[in-house]
């Protein structure tokens, strides 16, 4: 199997099911899944048996406000090794910074952060053609919140959560979250950077430091047997925010030739330039929805020797300019 389409169901989710006070062999049949499955230890499951579980937990317990009620009950000992090692950060900036490096290994979303003087942002980014369940949408975005204030002993509040389908009960989320939950058209939560800088209590890197050896063993092994193209797109992640990105690049962060790279590419029958310009048009559209940066500043970050190069790419990429794109994405978020 690929690595990459397979996703880890960690104990975490058998603590999680049992102080639901729900029976994991009740929650594991509604969703079509073995019933030893947690009793086999770290297993994995395609995007939709993940899914299904995710379901078929919020259709046991039966409670709209399910996501509240994990949020509250959310402690240490519950979580993935990849989380458990983010809450030893400093604080919520390099918590996030550090799960996103991990998610993979917990389960089928990538995580985009966009730090900035005023606030950090987070969006959950699932699986191209897949619907998360609502639980799992709206929990992804109450987790954030429930870390910090568990790392940081303060109640925090989110300055902008947005979600594709917003809970019913709005009165419920805005006394947990201490903000309305708005839709809009990907999920999305922001900190002020005040609070996203916060010290997290629990800081402690010696045990950061040990827990990242396994964790960047379990990565290095799914990666083994990831496809080429998934290995370009995530070095490309890394190294355009830096202003690298070029062939070369991520030849070197690969461990591979220019020349292997291409090969390897072609035997997929994907271009690095295709690569590259999707890579590109993703993180444009991420900076101008969720960030004040000038035009300019994204051209920089994104690796182009000028905004008019920028521009022109991007009008080819998406029909629209820069500038026209922002005041669109950001009228849908209702900011």
């Amino acid at each position: 199997m690929n690595p990459e389409k397979f996703f880890t169901v960690g104990p975490g989710w058998a603590v999680l099911i049992t102080d639901l006070g729900l029976a994991p062999a009740n929650v594991l049949r509604r969703a079509g899944l073995p019933g030893d499955l947690l009793a086999r230890g770290r297993v994995a499951l395609p995007p939709e048996k993940f899914f299904a579980l995710a379901k078929a937990v919020e259709d046991e317990v039966g409670e709209p406000n399910l996501p509240i009620l994990i949020a509250r009950s959310v402690s240490a000992e519950a979580f993935d090794p990849a989380i458990f090692a983010a809450i030893c950060s400093r604080d919520l900036n390099q918590a996030a910074v550090r799960i996103a490096q991990y998610k993979k290994l917990i389960g089928p979303m990538r995580l985009l952060v966009t730090q900035s003087d005023r606030e950090t942002t987070l969006e959950c980014r699932w699986p191209s053609g897949l619907r998360p369940p609502a639980l799992l949408a709206i929990t992804e975005l109450l987790f954030w919140v429930a870390l910090v204030r568990l790392a940081t002993r303060v109640e925090v509040k989110p300055v902008r959560v947005l979600a594709s389908e917003p809970p019913e009960d709005v009165d419920a989320y805005r006394d947990y979250l201490g903000v309305a939950v708005q839709e809009g058209p990907r999920q999305c939560i922001a900190f002020s950077a005040v609070d996203a800088s916060r010290p997290f209590l629990t800081a402690n890197e010696p045990m950061w430091e040990f827990l990242e050896t396994a964790l960047r063993g379990r990565l290095a092994e799914m990666n083994e047997a990831a496809t080429t193209s998934d290995r370009v797109r995530g070095a490309l992640l890394e190294l355009l925010p830096a202003g690298q990105g070029f062939i070369q690049e991520v030849s070197e962060a690969l461990g591979v030739s220019p020349r292997t790279l291409q090969r390897r590419l072609q035997g997929e029958r994907v271009s690095f330039r295709s690569l590259l310009n999707e890579t590109r048009r993703d993180l444009a559209l991420h900076y101008l929805r969720n960030s004040h940066m000038h035009v300019g500043e994204i051209s920089f970050l994104l690796g182009f020797h000028d905004t008019n190069s920028f521009s022109r790419a991007f009008h080819d990429w998406t029909g629209a300019t820069p500038r026209q794109a922002r005041v669109a994405l950001r009228g849908e978020q209702g900011i």
